[in-house]
């Protein structure tokens, strides 16, 4: 199914309904939530996904495991999904909490062929095996660490949401501590309780985050400094000790 409403086939008996999307550029699904768990995979592009309790960055030929029930909100920059909506009774094995996660080829493939399916598949032979193997498929997955925590106090919360819109290197303990009108120790050790991080280390992800989605269109060496890193070879060093992987590797162009 292409570009189906998932609303439309809901109600249908299938444990799972593979539905491929594709978006404007930009384009912001609000604040919603799915009866159903979803496997979001993003064919192309970057996603990045908002719950109450954190963000999750998805690069290109990723996916984000994403809770039945849970509220969230998408930003899709340049993207093509191939969803799996599942019922959650068909999955307990999946995730408390959205979940990226790496998407091998085979995976890949069948995530294809399954949003060619029609809508009241058949649940025996071909199409039937393909459902049941990409949820053995899911199950494998490994998570991946494209994501920070967001405080569940208001205004730390708001101090990180409006960082992460804006990454800025000049951002100090000091900077964020005036303003919850705390000391900065006081402010610190709070923060530290809610995300499980200082607020630098938590601020340092954060930009590691924000370019992901900037190398779609800009250079390491743009991004870098863009970010406020003092050479190429600095932010290189510290996106591979973060993410496992060079950010050559999420270029435009590049999986």
């Amino acid at each position: 199914m292409k570009n189906i409403p998932l609303d439309d086939v809901d109600h249908l008996d299938r444990a799972v309904l593979p539905i491929g999307t594709d978006y404007a550029a930009g384009q912001v699904l609000d604040w919603h939530e799915h009866r159903r768990a979803q496997f979001l995979y993003g064919a192309t592009g970057v996603m990045v996904v908002d719950t109450a309790d954190g963000t999750w960055t998805v690069p290109p030929e990723r996916a984000v495991l994403i809770p039945a029930a849970t509220p969230h909100r998408v930003r899709m920059l340049g993207v093509s999904t191939r969803s799996l909506y599942v019922e959650p009774g068909a999955v307990p094995w999946w995730p408390a909490r959205c979940t990226v996660v790496d998407v091998p080829p085979l995976l890949r493939e069948l995530l294809l062929v399954s949003v060619e399916f029609a809508a009241d598949y058949s649940l025996s032979g071909r199409e039937g095996a393909i459902a049941t193997l990409l949820l053995h498929e899911i199950a494998a997955r490994s998570p991946l660490p494209f994501h920070v925590d967001i405080p569940a106090s208001a205004d730390l919360a708001a101090l990180c949401r409006e960082y992460l819109a804006a990454p800025d290197a000049g951002v100090t303990n000091t900077d964020w501590a005036a303003r919850t009108a705390q000391s900065e120790r006081a402010f610190t050790r709070r923060f530290r309780a809610e995300t499980g991080e200082s607020p630098a280390v938590w601020r340092a992800r954060a930009r590691l985050l924000a370019a992901v989605p900037l190398l779609r269109t800009a250079t390491v060496s743009e991004v870098s400094g863009r970010l406020g890193y003092a050479s190429p070879a600095a932010f290189t060093a510290a996106f591979t000790r973060a993410f496992g992987r060079p950010p050559s590797r999420f270029a435009a162009g590049r999986g």
